[in-house]
């Protein structure tokens, strides 16, 4: 009867659920201890996560747009300006009376060679997949030998004095625009877009902004952390939890730094560098099609004028002037490297349109040998040595700005070396620091 009473009322002895007995822990300050303690050291450790994470997805993309997108970016230029190169070496080469010259002949085969290898090694990096570089790369590699053979066949029967040899010219001429130059400009097309979107992801505000919110947020809960324990206890500082908010503090401030200066290298790389070399090729693409229109205007004896058609429509697109691509280069290209020679291209342009005009105006009157010796003279005034000069300028030009792409995109790459290894361990200290200041507390209370 006492027994049963016992039970009932709960007296002195009977067992108490463990439920109740840990919200009677953790209403004690050695409880709420270790909640902090667990709590502290566990939001250490995602902090690592997030920022690790965070500086390896920015130091993937820099180094993406140095290794990867860059290259294949200069690829795509590098096969549409040799290709084009090609087409207008070839006609010039018509043009000629006797042997062909040797020096026009070997810009043919290197600028057919260079095309050749640089579709293959872009092929190896962007692999056998089905994606709109791949296909593109796929019909260049395909297309190409069937230029050369057409070029061969053409070649062979100027040689030979044989009239068929410019039907040959004419039907590689424009297998090479139509096809192979097409393909060529949707590849440069792919390409730039996939380097501007990986330095969009390697400059992007919002993982950084978010990652930055979480670390001030968890040196705000070290600061609680630090006051909750200093009106619990006679310290003023717990030495462990100084110590953790040194270590945020460092990889707040390292990973900021190493953000800012990568963000600013890449975007002084797009403004002072691979926009300028865009636009400068733009230019160079526009011309060597116009000379290779030159070229066949002579060469054509039809009485057709769809090549001087096609020169005075790239005429009208190279500019300068409003809206055309001259203008857009000399836009890009102030205030950089490239800046004097995009300026002399201008005027080597305006050069080689008048000389252009004296050549036309000279086969229209009869004086075709004066014509073709203006389009392929290096004397002053003569169309050939305008054009050398113009295409001196637009190389020199790409040349000084994609250096400059390059050496300050590797420096924004570079911005990130050691910043995931150096995140981990200011966290794992974090953690550890937290658990040693807070346990020294908990000491206190056995």
């Amino acid at each position: 009867m006492v027994h049963a009473a016992v039970r009932a009322g709960g007296a002195v002895g009977a067992t108490v659920p463990w439920q109740v007995r840990r919200r009677r822990d953790l209403a004690t300050t050695p409880g709420r201890l270790w909640l902090l303690l667990i709590g502290l050291v566990a939001f250490s450790l995602a902090w690592g996560a997030l920022s690790a994470f965070t500086a390896l997805h920015y130091s993937s993309a820099a180094s993406s747009v140095v290794n990867s997108r860059e290259q294949l970016s200069l690829a795509a230029q590098q096969i549409y300006s040799r290709l084009s190169d090609a087409d207008d070496a070839a006609a010039t080469a018509f043009l000629t009376t006797g042997p062909e010259p040797a020096g026009t002949r070997q810009r043919y085969l290197a600028d057919i060679a260079v095309a050749s290898g640089t579709i293959e090694s872009a092929t190896a990096q962007v692999g056998d997949g089905s994606g709109p570089a791949a296909r593109d790369l796929a019909a260049l590699a395909t297309g190409l030998p069937t230029y050369t053979q057409e070029m061969g066949n053409a070649d062979a029967d100027n040689r030979l004095a044989l009239p068929l040899g410019a039907a040959y010219l004419r039907e590689a001429s424009g297998l090479m625009r139509a096809t192979l130059l097409g393909k060529a400009r949707d590849l440069y097309a792919v390409e730039n877009a996939n380097l501007s979107d990986t330095s969009a992801e390697a400059t992007g505000l919002p993982l950084i902004v978010v990652t930055l919110v979480a670390g001030l947020v968890l040196c705000y809960l070290l600061l609680r952390a630090a006051r909750w324990l200093r009106g619990r206890t006679n310290r003023v500082l717990n030495a462990g939890l100084v110590a953790a908010g040194v270590f945020l503090v460092v990889s707040l401030a390292w990973l900021a730094a190493a953000y800012l200066g990568a963000r600013g290298d890449l975007m002084d790389a797009r403004a002072r560098g691979s926009a300028t070399v865009e636009a400068v090729a733009q230019v160079g693409i526009a011309a060597q099609d116009a000379h290779a229109d030159e070229s066949l205007t002579l060469i054509d004896n039809t009485g057709d004028d769809g090549y001087q058609a096609d020169y005075q429509a790239q005429e009208k697109v190279l500019g300068p002037g409003p809206g055309t691509l001259l203008t857009a280069a000399a836009t890009a290209a102030a205030g950089t490297p490239a800046g004097p020679s995009v300026q002399a291209a201008v005027t080597d342009a305006r050069a080689w349109f008048t000389a252009h005009a004296r050549v036309r105006s000279d086969d229209d009157n009869g004086k075709h040998q004066a014509a073709v010796t203006s389009a392929l003279g290096a004397q002053p005034g003569d169309a050939g040595a305008a054009f050398t000069r113009l295409s001196g300028d637009l190389s020199a030009a790409i040349n000084s700005d994609q250096t400059v792409f390059d050496s300050t995109a590797r420096s924004a790459s570079s911005a990130y070396g050691g910043l995931e290894a150096v995140t981990v361990a200011t966290a794992l200290l974090m953690a550890a620091a937290c658990a040693w200041g807070l346990s020294r507390r908990l000491a206190e209370y056995r």
